[in-house]
């Protein structure tokens, strides 16, 4: 993968402690005693090669994640840094009222999000239910705009995996470019990792040719050190990114945890050359949380990360704040909500 020099997106020293500080130990060193390839996937294996992982920092995580968010944004790369966020937002509705009318409307925003300024780029994707799957395809058809679909139960995951298999081939079947499947957190609580992993490889092969990405609900797991663990349980299990949250349990997406998730997925590509997005979603709602996760995601993971290929924000409120900044960027103005379409 080639990525394009970038402008820097944080200015000033770094702050807190240093970005690999927020886990203990050596990851090489709990590397050596077994390569993740060679882990398997019975419930003692895994809980061998999870606890094994470096501790969590809590505290030191928290501060590196607190540390960052003051960091300032060189005003050169301001714009650059909206427009890329833009390009990271997975529109996202997912509510029990929703209509195909609405889902055509959340379709031509995420095409030309600012139909005033030609300049804005397109989002990364939509994210719906798999039954509008079907009325989102044909909206999305031709553009670089992807159609996602939300699966397996979502959100609460309690279903068996016949059904949980049934909801992604509907969605797959229906024209889905990306799957965001939750994992079942009471097998993961449980310590039944075997379950958890054969269910995410699973959906994996169920996906096809449609990315995967594998909602953690960080809310309900408890620990920085769960996080940790469920981040890897579903990047040996075949994830292409690792998501935060559904957005309907709180807390859902934290500098913290995103922290966590994103030394992790930097840790696996260092020990297994495979690169694994990160998906936060819910409770982003500004351009400055949006901007705060970019330099989260530069000063953690690194520049590599910084496309919407490995990192994403599922967001449905937050375009308009990153179009309303833009607009402010560029004509000096603010111009109101009122001034863009409604999501």
């Amino acid at each position: 993968m080639t990525t394009k020099a970038q402008p820097a997106v944080a200015d000033g020293p770094a702050t807190g402690p240093a970005p690999g500080a927020a886990l203990a130990g050596s990851m090489e060193a709990a590397m050596a005693r077994r390569w993740p390839s060679d882990v398997g996937t019975s419930d003692s294996a895994l809980r061998q090669f999870l606890h094994g992982l470096p501790g969590v920092d809590t505290v030191g995580a928290q501060q590196r994640a607190a540390g960052l968010a003051t960091r300032s944004i060189k005003r050169d790369a301001k714009l650059w840094a909206l427009d890329m966020a833009v390009r990271m937002v997975d529109l996202t509705t997912l509510e029990g009222a929703d209509t195909p009318g609405k889902v055509r409307g959340l379709c031509a925003k995420a095409r030309q999000p600012d139909p005033a300024d030609p300049d804005v780029p397109p989002v990364a994707a939509v994210c719906v239910y798999p039954d509008l799957v079907a009325v989102a395809r044909p909206e999305l058809a031709g553009s670089s705009v992807a159609v996602a679909s939300v699966a397996t139960a979502f959100p609460s995951g309690r279903a068996s995996l016949a059904v949980k298999l049934a909801d992604v081939a509907e969605a797959v079947s229906a024209g889905a470019d990306e799957v965001d499947m939750v994992i079942d957190r009471g097998a993961f609580l449980a310590g039944r990792y075997g379950q958890v992993s054969e269910e995410i490889r699973a959906v994996r092969e169920a996906c096809g040719q449609a990315h995967l990405k594998v909602i953690l609900e960080t809310g309900e797991l408890a620990t920085l050190d769960n996080v940790a663990r469920a981040s890897w349980l579903a990047m040996l299990s075949g994830a292409d990114f690792i998501k935060t949250s559904t957005g309907k349990v709180s807390p859902a997406a934290t500098p913290p945890v995103a922290l966590v998730m994103l030394t992790a997925v930097a840790d696996f590509a260092a020990g297994t050359g495979r690169m694994v997005g990160v998906k936060v979603a819910g409770g982003v709602r500004t351009a400055k949380d949006a901007i705060r996760y970019l330099v989260l995601v530069r000063e953690t993971a690194g520049d590599d990360w910084l496309t919407p290929d490995l990192f994403r924000i599922g967001a449905s409120s937050l375009l308009n704040d990153l179009l309303m900044q833009r607009r402010k960027q560029l004509t000096g103005a603010y111009s109101g909500p009122d001034y863009f379409t409604l999501d």
